[in-house]
Order: C-alpha cells, then structure tokens, then sequence
C-alpha cells in the first residue's frame, strides 16, 4: 500500500477523510483494474503540472485535479489517469489527450478514496473467487453468474451512497460473473463444461447447428470435439463467426485445393478441420489431433491461435451473444474501451489463449489475438447492441 505524509499533502488536499486515507491505509500500488504506482513515484501532482499546459488549454476543471494513478487494461498497459479532488475527495477519470489537452473532460468514478479501493479489491476478489467472493469457487451454472452479479452490484451501490455506479463497476458486475457460467471440463474432456442447452437458450434451438459422423473427416480424431460439434453444437451466426454449413467438414487443404490464392498453407493443413470464417479471409479450424482451436490467416499466411478448445469457443460466442443483450438493457457500450477491455478480461478468466499475447504457439505464431482485436474496434462497432 502507498501512504504519503501530511507534508506531502499540503496544500493539495483540504479533504479530510481523503488525508486521513492517504496517510492511513493508503492506496493499492497495484490492483487487476487499476494502479497507484505513480503515487508513489512523483507523490501528488495537477493535471496541469502532469500535462506541462503552458498554453492554458486545459479545461479549468481539470487543471487542480490531482493524478493519483491510472487504470489499467487487461493486458497490463495503463490507460485513463485517476484523479482526486483534493476539495471533496472525489474521484474521476480523464483520457490523456497530450496534443489536444483542450478535448480532455473528466468522468466520475468513486465518491472517495475509500470507495475505490473497497471497488477495486471487490473485482480483484471475484476475478480470484476469494474473500467475498471465495464461496464461488467450485459454483458455476447460471445461478451462479446472477449471484455473484448481484452481490458485486450491491457493493458498488453501497459504496456510492444511493448514487449511480460509474460505467466501469457496472459493466463489471454485469459482465465478470459470466466467467462463472461454465465448470472445469470434467465431463467432456474439454477445458469447460457448458450447461446443458445454455447455446440453445441463447440462440435459439434453430440457430444451433450439430453436426453428424458423416459430416467428419478422417483427420477428426478428437473425441471430445467430435463430441462437443454433434451433441452441443456451435451457432450457425456469432457475429464475427460463421459457420460453414452447406458440405461436409474439410480440412484446410481440401477446402483451397483448387484455389492457388491460399499457397502456401500452414504445416499440418490436413489435419486442420475448417469450421467456417472469422473476417472474410480468415478461416476458423481445429487441430483434429489436439482440439486446439485456431485461425488461418490467408492474406497473411499466419497461424495463430484463437481458442484454447471447441468449448472455449462455445463460451466465446456465448459471452458476445450475452453482452449484446445487456447492453441493450444497461448502454454498458457508451463506455465503449472499458467495455472492450472488461470482455477481454472476462474471456481470459476461462480461455488465456484466446488472450494472451505470447508467441510460439504456431510456427507463425506473431502475437495478434483475433477477440481482444475485435472487442476493441469501436469503428467496426461489433460490442454495440
């Protein structure tokens, strides 16, 4: 926890309970959301002295907040600068926008110090299932996700004192429980097992397609995902996935046989099962030893991976299905970056391959993530219900 000394808080903060915070318990150095490590770093600066506006561009609301740390994305990088009003203790985001500092305005997030530390540590819990959180551990099913989403959503209420919680709690309360729709994959063989008919309820039964023995290749020597495609299935339209569905399964090379626009393939395209598209030159397959789920880059000629399994791509494209839906309800993508990093969060609590940006997983292997990508492309809109 970072604490500073009275003497580092004259003149900048008159608020007494903020004092007594940063004096006291302090702040996190780092939490899963957000960071004060530069708190500790610099001590406590303006806006005005953090962005160097000699020119006087800088809203004058902005000019005397203080830069408590930043949010963090779910890769790790910093985002938006926290800021403390040292008059009334409250807390609120704003963009840094360093060559148009007259475009920055400020977003509210916390009444206080100590509600967004007691925020934060509450989003850390439930990303650990620990804490108040702890009872979940070995819960999962929709009851579960409803649950755990009301229980985030009464602290965040509690601790703005009848106010409204800021885009970023509420999306969180909304969203980071769906993580916890889907067990282990005991049964399956998979990396999770789903709920019974949690696609058809989603999608409907019609929007479901299963597949049949004829429908396989040979190089599908996968039983679980053999398994998985004739008795769940998989939607025949996840939005930024289709499926083809008017032959049976081809591997990749059978598929561009008589297309040289596909030369050259990647090693192994006879074992690699396409399932249909993601954008219009890249094809979704499966590794018909492993199961591995991946995308075959054909403008490119890159291999890369996409999901860790045909379940973790279920659970994909349920969680996209599901969030459309809330924020038809909530407007959860007016806040649209933290939207898009909440789903990334939320996808790598079940699948870290579908997020995580290490290399070497193929041989052409160069880092990109096709969901982390898409959730983050606000002009291609895809999160907007």
């Amino acid at each position: 926890m970072i604490t500073l000394t009275e003497a580092q808080l004259d003149p900048h903060v008159t608020h007494a309970p903020s004092r007594r915070r940063l004096t006291g318990p302090g702040l996190p150095d780092a939490s899963g959301v957000l960071t004060c490590a530069s708190l500790a770093r610099d001590g406590l600066v303006t806006v005005t002295d953090a962005m160097g506006d000699p020119d006087g561009r800088l809203a004058r609301e902005l000019r005397d907040q203080l830069v408590i740390g930043e949010l963090l994305g779910h890769d790790g990088t910093t985002a938006d600068w926290l800021l403390l009003d040292g008059a009334s203790g409250g807390i609120s985001t704003t963009y840094f926008l360093h060559d148009r500092p007259d475009l920055m305005d400020r977003e509210p997030l916390a009444p206080s110090l100590r509600a967004l530390a007691g925020f934060a540590t509450a989003v850390d819990e439930l990303a650990g299932l620990r804490g108040q959180f702890a009872s979940y551990a070995n819960r999962h099913g929709p009851q579960a996700v409803a649950e755990a989403s009301r229980q985030l959503l009464a602290v965040f209420e509690e601790g703005m004192a009848g106010g409204e919680p800021a885009p970023l709690w509420r999306m969180s309360a909304l969203i980071r429980p769906l993580a916890l729709v889907a067990g282990p994959g005991k049964r399956s063989g998979l990396t999770l097992d789903l709920p019974p008919r949690l696609l058809d309820e989603e999608f409907g039964v019609g929007g479901i397609v299963r597949f049949e023995e004829v429908d396989f290749p040979a190089a599908l020597t996968h039983e679980p995902t053999r398994r998985f495609l004739r008795e769940v299935g998989l939607p025949e339209d996840g939005l930024w996935f289709s499926l083809d569905t008017d032959v049976p399964l081809p591997t990749l090379e059978e598929f561009w046989a008589d297309d040289p626009r596909a030369e050259p393939l990647p090693a192994g395209a006879d074992r690699l099962i396409r399932l249909g598209y993601l954008l219009e030159d890249t094809s979704l397959v499966v590794d018909g030893a492993t199961g591995a789920v991946l995308c075959w880059s054909e403008a490119e000629a890159l291999l890369r991976p996409l999901n860790a399994d045909i379940s973790t791509l279920a659970f994909t494209l349920w969680l996209i299905h599901r969030e459309k839906s809330l924020d038809a309800e909530h407007d959860l993508s007016e806040a649209y970056e933290q939207l898009a990093d909440t789903m990334a969060r939320t996808l790598a609590a079940v699948d870290p391959v579908a997020c995580a940006p290490a290399t070497g997983t193929t041989p052409t292997d160069d880092g990109w993530r096709y969901w982390p990508e898409m959730f983050e492309d606000q002009a291609g809109g895809g999160l907007y219900a």
